[in-house]
C-alpha cells in the first residue's frame, strides 16, 4: 500500500492540533514511564535530597487519588486541550438538566483503545462541562496503580482523574450538598480489545460493581454514550479464541492492563502511526435515573437497577445514532 504523505502546506490551526494530540499520546503511552526514570535519575545523583522529601510527601500524601484527588483548574484550561479538542473535533451533548444539589455516577460507553472522549470532556474544560452542567465537578476514575507512579501522579490529578478503587468512589458519591461526578468507563481495559471502527460490543452484563455503588450512596446514574470513540484506531485482528486476544487476556489478568495492538496515522505521513484518525466524537450524556439510598442493597435490587441502566442506555444509543453516522440497522452488543 503506498503511503499517503501529509501535504507540506497546511493551516497552523491544523499542526497546533496534531502536536497537542501528539503529546496527548505521549502522555498515555511515555509519561509514566519518563517521569518514574526522571525520578530514579534525581534519586541516584545530585538531587537525591528532593527526591527523598519528594518520596516522604507522597507517603504523606498517598490518600489523595482516593480522597477527591487534587484538581487544577489553570491545568484544564491550558489553550492546548482546545486545539486537542478541534483535531477530531470532540463536542459534549446535553440531553437533560442535571440537579447540582445530588451527586451523580456516569458510566461511559464505549472505552475505545485510549478514551479519548472521556478525557477531553471531563478532564478539561475545552468542549464546556462548566458550562453546560454548572456546580458539577467531574471526576474520571483511572486505575489505581497509575496513582503509584511519582511525578506522573501528580500531572493526572491535575486533570480531575482520580483513583477507581472502591474508597475513592464512595468518597466522592458520600460528599455532603452534592456537585461531585464520578465517571467511570464501565467496560474497563479488556473492553478496549473490542475497539475498532464499526464496533458496537459493550462488556457491561456483568458489570454491576458501579449499579451497587449507586445504590449505596443514592447517588443518580447517567449513562453517556461517546459516538465516534471506536472510531479513532485500527486494531491487529484479535477475534475471540485467536492466539492474539489469548494472549492479550493473560496479561491483563496478570498485569491489570489491557495492551490493544492499535495503529491509525503518524504525524507526516496518513497510512500508519499511533496518532488517532480525524474523526468526530460526539459524547452524548443522557437523563439522570433516580437511585434510592440503600446501604446494603440486595442482588435483586442490583439486578433490577442494572436492567434499568441497560434500557436507558439502548435508548440513548438508538435516539442519537442516526445524527451521529450510526446506520439505522445497526444496534448495541452487549456482553
Amino acid at each position: 500500500m503506498p503511503i499517503r504523505f501529509a501535504p507540506l502546506r497546511l493551516p497552523l490551526r491544523r499542526r497546533l492540533q496534531t502536536a497537542a494530540v501528539l503529546q496527548w499520546v505521549f502522555s498515555f503511552l511515555a509519561l509514566a514511564q519518563c517521569c518514574l526514570a526522571l525520578f530514579l535519575l534525581a534519586l541516584l545523583r545530585e538531587l537525591w535530597l528532593p527526591a527523598l522529601l519528594y518520596l516522604a510527601w507522597l507517603y504523606l500524601d498517598r490518600e489523595t487519588p482516593a480522597r477527591g484527588g487534587r484538581r487544577s483548574p489553570w491545568v484544564r484550561n491550558w489553550p492546548v486541550w482546545r486545539h486537542f479538542r478541534d483535531y477530531f473535533p470532540i463536542t459534549l451533548v446535553k440531553t437533560a438538566p442535571l440537579d447540582p444539589a445530588r451527586n451523580y455516577l456516569f458510566g461511559f460507553h464505549p472505552h475505545g483503545v485510549l478514551v479519548a472522549g472521556a478525557f477531553g470532556n471531563f478532564c478539561t474544560e475545552a468542549t464546556g462541562f462548566g458550562e453546560l452542567f454548572p456546580g458539577l465537578t467531574p471526576h474520571l476514575l483511572m486505575l489505581p496503580f497509575w496513582f503509584r507512579l511519582p511525578l506522573f501522579r501528580d500531572y493526572i490529578m491535575s486533570g480531575g482523574l482520580v483513583s477507581s478503587d472502591k474508597a475513592s468512589v464512595s468518597y466522592l458519591l458520600d460528599q455532603e450538598g452534592g456537585g461531585q461526578v464520578a465517571v467511570i468507563a464501565v467496560g474497563g481495559p479488556p473492553e478496549s480489545l473490542e475497539a475498532r471502527p464499526g464496533a458496537l460490543t459493550l462488556q457491561i452484563l456483568s458489570r454491576k460493581g458501579f449499579i451497587k455503588a449507586a445504590l449505596q450512596h443514592g447517588a443518580a446514574l447517567v449513562p453517556v454514550f461517546s459516538f465516534g470513540e471506536n472510531e479513532l484506531f485500527h486494531q491487529v485482528p484479535n477475534p475471540r479464541g485467536s492466539l492474539v486476544r489469548a494472549v492479550q487476556e493473560r496479561l491483563q489478568k496478570l498485569m491489570g492492563l489491557a495492551l490493544p495492538l492499535f495503529h491509525a496515522r503518524g504525524v507526516f505521513q496518513y497510512s500508519f502511526g499511533l496518532l488517532p484518525f480525524r474523526s468526530p466524537i460526539h459524547t452524548v450524556v443522557g437523563a439522570p435515573i433516580p437511585v434510592p439510598r440503600t446501604p446494603c442493597p440486595s442482588r435483586e435490587a442490583v439486578d433490577r437497577l442494572h436492567a434499568t441502566y441497560l434500557e436507558r442506555l439502548i435508548a440513548l444509543f438508538e435516539e442519537n445514532k442516526t445524527k451521529y453516522g450510526v446506520p439505522p440497522e445497526k444496534h448495541l452488543n452487549l456482553i
